[in-house]
């Protein structure tokens, strides 16, 4: 039996939905002028920029919603499944600081930043997907999106997990895509990435935002919608009221994704969070802001959907027993809440920095999680009584060839990160060193794996011909080495 956590029963499913229908027909849905259009073709009353969806309309776009797609690597094979209780994990996104791993100091990151981190989570099985992780400061901030996009793509072969700050953007996001995967339809068919979409709380789809669904829709790459209601400011203070903001928001993005193109792949997904009335802060490890999260997702997934949420995230500004306590414990409860996608791994400082050692040491947690996932099952015929009667009560189990051959399954090992022991305890390195030191070990095990030379060609031929345009001298975090052949 796999293990499942959900907080909302079925009476208070149905009251969220109700209010969230009623919402996005009155008050409405505040929309950009680049959709109205197309919202008023489906028979949609557009009156001074908001929307008044009705619900049937609505629960029919719903219905033509995908409730399970792929996400591919790099050699076209499916790699995340977004649909049903499938839990994946990938780092946190767009941060413009890391730890610093020596001062423990929070300094502006680099593209050598993100290509760390983007190595480091290749190794690490525990992340299915990659992110766009990091800005790199060192990169003019106009074309900062594909250049994140880039450096994932040319290091990794996982999918992705990425997003466009302005429609202009996206557009180049998804010819480097294309590059990359051998073609536009190459693209649509074994999408290597999915972008994240945030409408405005409340109830405001921007007009970039409102683009980006539009366009990501047409082109047919997944879509993964990242409602933020906080609570308290930018949403009702109760956690009841911020789900139902959090549910209308979601439906009116697919309302507007599905009339663009039906049956284009969306995900139910979010960042919400309490608005911590003492310090004006909005804390992603406080309880409920995952309560939040673990809410809103048994929304989507009572409707079918695909589903994201951001968790793994600490608060404090070091990694310190608090930090990893926020994170250790949304990453046990989101995957017990069957979330496709839990983003966030890595973060600290209310997502404002990220960390690559916090990065190692969250794959530690999400690996128990995973073990708590597969629950308790039998292993041979009896549970106890023909180990029993080959021992009596003498108790001398390690003897047993069930013992030699079970233990792997039964047991999760930790790497050196957690300590067990076996180091012994005679200065013995704390957390932190043991972390720095399992993600140099990964750094120098990753072994980078080339892209056929056409494309990679293309690639680098792309990036300087953008770069230049906005004085971009060289290609930050990529070696010269890597691409010399191209230069020849």
């Amino acid at each position: 039996m796999r293990p499942k956590f959900e907080l909302l029963d079925k009476p208070m499913l149905e009251r969220i939905l109700e209010e969230a229908f009623e919402l996005i027909e009155d008050p409405g849905v505040r929309v950009a002028p680049y959709v109205i259009d197309l919202l008023r073709g489906a028979g949609i009353t557009v009156k001074d920029g908001v929307a008044h969806i009705p619900e049937p309309l609505a629960r029919r776009l719903l219905d033509l919603a995908p409730h399970g797609f792929c996400l591919y690597d790099r050699s076209g094979k499916p790699a995340v499944r977004y649909g049903g209780d499938d839990v994946h994990f990938d780092p946190g996104s767009s941060c413009l600081n890391i730890l610093d791993p020596q001062t423990q100091q929070a300094r502006p990151a680099m593209a050598a930043d993100l290509v760390r981190m983007v190595q480091v989570a290749e190794m690490l099985p525990q992340y299915a997907a990659q992110s766009t992780a990091m800005v790199c400061n060192d990169v003019p901030q106009d074309i900062g999106d594909w250049y994140r996009l880039l450096l994932v793509l040319w290091y990794s072969q996982k999918p992705v997990v990425t997003g466009a700050f302005s429609a202009t953007s996206l557009h180049t996001l998804l010819e480097l895509l294309a590059i990359e995967s051998g073609g536009a339809e190459a693209l649509r068919l074994h999408p290597r990435a999915v972008f994240d979409v945030c409408p405005s709380p409340p109830l405001n789809w921007s007009d970039f935002a409102s683009q980006n669904l539009v366009d990501l829709a047409r082109a047919g790459v997944p879509a993964e919608i990242v409602s933020m209601p906080l609570a308290g400011a930018t949403a009702p203070v109760t956690l009841a009221g911020s789900v139902v903001q959090h549910a209308a928001e979601c439906i009116s993005g697919i309302v507007i994704h599905q009339l663009a193109q039906p049956g284009a792949p969306i995900v139910w997904g979010g960042a919400p969070a309490i608005f911590d009335m003492r310090t004006g802060k909005t804390p992603m490890g406080a309880i409920e802001t995952v309560m939040l999260d673990l809410a809103g997702t048994q929304v989507g997934k009572h409707l079918g959907l695909p589903t994201h949420a951001y968790l793994v995230a600490g608060d404090g500004r070091r990694i310190d027993a608090q930090v990893e306590m926020e994170s250790g414990i949304s990453a046990v409860l989101g995957a017990l809440a069957g979330i496709n996608m839990i983003s966030g791994a890595g973060m600290l400082d209310f997502l404002a920095c990220h960390s690559i050692e916090k990065l190692v040491i969250d794959a530690e947690a999400i690996a128990s999680a995973q073990r708590l996932l597969e629950g308790i099952q039998p292993r041979s015929e009896s549970l106890a009584i023909a180990m029993f009667a080959q021992t009596g009560l003498r108790g001398d189990f390690l003897r047993l060839k069930e013992t030699r051959t079970l233990f792997r399954k039964e047991q999760h090992f930790p790497s050196a990160v957690v300590d067990r022991g076996l180091a012994g305890t005679n200065g013995a390195p704390d957390v932190l060193e043991r972390a720095r030191q399992r993600a140099d070990e990964l750094v120098s095990s990753y072994e980078r794996h080339a892209l056929p030379a056409d494309r990679e060609h293309e690639m680098i031929t792309f990036a300087q011909r953008e770069g230049k345009k906005a004085g971009l001298k060289g290609l930050p975090g990529i070696r010269a080495l890597e691409y010399a052949g191209d230069r020849a």
